[in-house]
């Protein structure tokens, strides 16, 4: 601020005092300020202006159309309509080896659907949770709960037992609509629900003898095809659905998803990367997270292009399906790429048609190798959190970044890096109680401005509040302002791009899900009847994310790993299950527990750098094994993967 009043002060000065016109006064004064260091700006600028000008369109269209539709009333359920009127007859969403389903079928099947649960006694701001695999109909069946205000709470389909059931119970589910082929998992859990919970069972292996639910199938078929009632009014800043992520501690969260939110994260990403009108995008990715559930999905709802839907990820059937379905652009996680890179030559690799992949987690070291063997011509890498006000997108294809902020004009778009303590998560602040921002080259958690009156800006939080209180900084920018915490470590570089680093807290990420350590240590200390368990995440070579590791107190060498192993495969999903143990005598739970955790995790799984017993698990013989110097060897190696 000083620097640009000293060269206002000179401007004039020149213009004044000596006379200079003030063409010249202005010419002069801008010499002097890039020969006092300006040029790096300028410079800086002239790099960046087109990137952030266009980013900067894009949000200037997406807040124009977003108040048209607050004004109008209307919610995704009326845009997916509009769509439906444009092109009745083109394809939304295609099954891989199933059914083509056009605009008007899924409005007619979702309209059923929004007749039967009318019918059956559900209104505005109830919720419905809905465990089921992916397919078309899984978002059939949630457009057609948006359309009479019911709140779909879509739950990821490898939970089981406690997290199975907190889902439902956390957001007052009035009924659980669930796949027949997964019908024992709901079975399980029957008596820790409400008992006036009703369950609805779906699809061609639906058995009314494994759990006592109604065949929705049979009961949707009968109703008529025509809009249902409608007898609320639409809020477009109101909730649609709810997202299950894990955030930093404890069981799941739901966290809250506006209609508003919906479409932006939809049509801003579409814009962003110049995706095709005609665009056939494959998508993989569970329906239940904001990947494949909202950017995937959302671009037959939000932009009337076409999505492929496979049931699940199939590394060897991958650009097999791209070519079947001439899929222009395909979504990915970071492991998803690993897996195709590991797949021997195909012919269809070279020849599909998808000139655009976007998600997220793709290692720098691979991006090149990934686009030049698959002739990839865009990687398109976006950055946000399902509930997050701070979303970012990589537009450029510059390699390794997974978003840019604007160095020219930071205020336009309000999020930034804040430096914290590493080891406790916690804000570092200056003398006055402000965030600390942090400099190109400085690692930093990213936090996004809360403005309440902007929904972009706004952040809608989760079904319960003590869990929205602890996303919220307090005096990040200014006193009394209020910003939402990412969880997340990245850093910057001089032009704005940004490169993710790390998670803060105690949230690690594997085979692209966020694991809890927090519900990891409960499971492990239920199981073994221990008092004390500590979980955190080690990094594998070559594999994206941190595997999960556990080092349990067994003072009396009472642990049963065979037991352990056998608890966690109905306890925890697949990608929370701990590859590691680590045998304690003793845990310090002091006020250090936390500087403890670290130096557990820094040790890893290396025997040289402990005399606690190490195990690792065998995923052949499905068993834990000890973890002598040749088998750390071996994973170093590569020889043992996961």
């Amino acid at each position: 601020m000083l620097k640009l009043a000293g060269f206002g002060a000179l401007l004039g000065v020149l213009w004044v005092y000596f006379d200079f016109s003030l063409c010249w006064a202005l010419a002069l004064t801008f010499i002097v300020y890039l020969l006092s260091g300006g040029w790096k700006f300028v410079r800086i600028a002239c790099l960046t202006l087109p990137r952030d000008l266009r980013a900067l369109v894009v949000l200037i269209k997406a807040k124009r159309i977003m108040k048209r539709y607050t004004a109008e009333r209307k919610g995704i359920p009326d845009i997916f309509r509009e769509n439906v009127r444009k092109h009745p007859n083109k394809v939304a969403y295609i099954e891989v080896d199933g059914k083509e389903w056009t605009y008007q079928e899924v409005e007619d099947y979702s309209n059923q659907v929004a007749n039967y649960l009318y019918k059956e006694g559900y209104r505005q701001g109830d919720t419905i949770a809905l465990f089921m695999l992916n397919r078309p109909e899984y978002v059939c069946i949630w457009l057609g709960m948006a359309k009479i205000g019911v709140l779909p709470a879509l739950i990821n389909n490898n939970l089981r037992l406690k997290s199975l059931s907190h889902c439902i119970n956390i957001v007052n589910s009035k009924g659980v609509i669930f796949d027949g082929e997964i019908g024992d998992a709901i079975r399980d859990i029957k008596p820790d629900l409400e008992k006036s919970v009703k369950l609805y069972g779906w699809g061609e292996k639906y058995d009314s003898s494994v759990v006592e639910s109604v065949h929705l199938d049979k009961e949707i078929s009968t109703v008529s095809k025509l809009p249902a009632p409608k007898e609320f009014v639409t809020d477009f800043n109101g909730k649609l659905i709810y997202i299950y992520t894990s955030g930093t501690t404890g069981l799941p969260k739901a966290a809250v998803v506006i209609h508003s939110r919906f479409f932006y994260m939809a049509f801003g990403l579409n814009r962003l990367l110049s995706m095709r009108k005609d665009a056939v995008t494959y998508d993989t990715l569970p329906l239940y997270h904001t990947a494949g559930g909202i950017l995937g999905i959302g671009q037959v709802l939000v932009n009337g292009a076409t999505t492929v839907i496979r049931k699940k990820f199939s590394a060897s059937r991958f650009w097999d399906d791209c070519v079947k379905y001439n899929c222009t652009q395909a979504q990915y996680i970071g492991e998803i790429c690993r897996y195709l890179l590991a797949q021997p030559f195909r012919s269809s690799e070279k020849r599909h048609r998808v000139s655009l992949a976007f998600g997220n987690g793709i290692r720098p070291q691979i991006w090149r190798e990934f686009s030049e063997r698959f002739n990839v011509e865009r990687i398109g890498e976006f950055y946000g959190a399902t509930e997050g006000n701070a979303n970012i997108a990589n537009t450029d294809n510059t390699v390794g970044a997974i978003g840019f902020m604007s160095v020219v004009a930071p205020f336009a778009y309000p999020v930034t890096l804040i430096k914290v303590d590493p080891y406790t998560g916690e804000p570092i602040r200056d003398r006055n109680g402000i965030c600390i921002r942090c400099k190109p080259g400085e690692r930093g958690e990213m936090v996004g401005k809360i403005i309440k009156s902007d929904p972009l800006r706004n952040f809608d939080g989760y079904a319960n509040k003590s869990a929205t209180e602890k996303k919220i900084a307090r005096d990040v920018f200014t006193k009394g302002d209020l910003a939402f915490l990412t969880g997340d470590v990245l850093e910057m570089d001089e032009l704005g791009y940004v490169f993710f680093k790390d998670r803060t807290g105690d949230t690690f990420r594997w085979k692209g899900e966020n694991v809890s350590t927090a519900e990891v240590e409960a499971t492990v200390s239920n199981i073994v009847k221990l008092n004390d368990a500590v979980a955190y995440g080690v990094e594998l070579p070559g594999q994206e994310g941190r595997a999960g590791m556990v080092a349990i107190v067994d003072e009396n060498n009472q642990l049963d790993l065979v037991k352990l192993y056998k608890d966690l495969q109905i306890s925890l999903p697949a990608y929370a299950r701990p590859l590691f143990i680590r045998i304690l005598k003793n845990v310090d739970t002091t006020g250090t527990f936390k500087l403890k955790k670290t130096e557990y995790r820094k040790e890893g799984y290396d025997p040289n750098q402990t005399k606690d017993p190490l195990y690792y698990l065998d995923v052949k013989l499905g068993e834990y094994k000890p973890l002598d110097k040749q088998a750390y060897e071996d994973i170093l190696n590569q020889k043992i993967r996961y």
